[in-house]
């Protein structure tokens, strides 16, 4: 089987298989203000989003997973250095 080179298209120009007319109701910038306040913009699975509806909700789950975790692992002791 012989391999082919990619076609490389000029910067900006879109491939043929996307077609523009079919987006409709995109909002440009939607995120943009939350995510230059430094919050994160995280994708759920469906089976998680309806479970967590909202950020908050996310949130709590994560903050009481995070104190469990510190509570129910001890904390890993480090070794003193012997004298040489």
């Amino acid at each position: 089987m012989a391999t082919q080179k990619a076609r490389k298209r000029p910067s900006g120009e879109l491939r043929p298989e996307y077609d523009l007319s079919q987006l409709h109701g995109g909002v440009r910038g939607k995120y943009y203000q939350r995510a230059r306040a430094g919050g994160s913009i995280v994708l759920l699975d469906p089976e998680l989003s309806k479970l967590f509806p909202t950020s908050e909700a996310v949130n709590d789950a994560l903050r009481m997973l995070v104190a469990a975790a510190r509570t129910s692992v001890p904390q890993p002791r480090r070794s003193r250095a012997k004298p040489a």
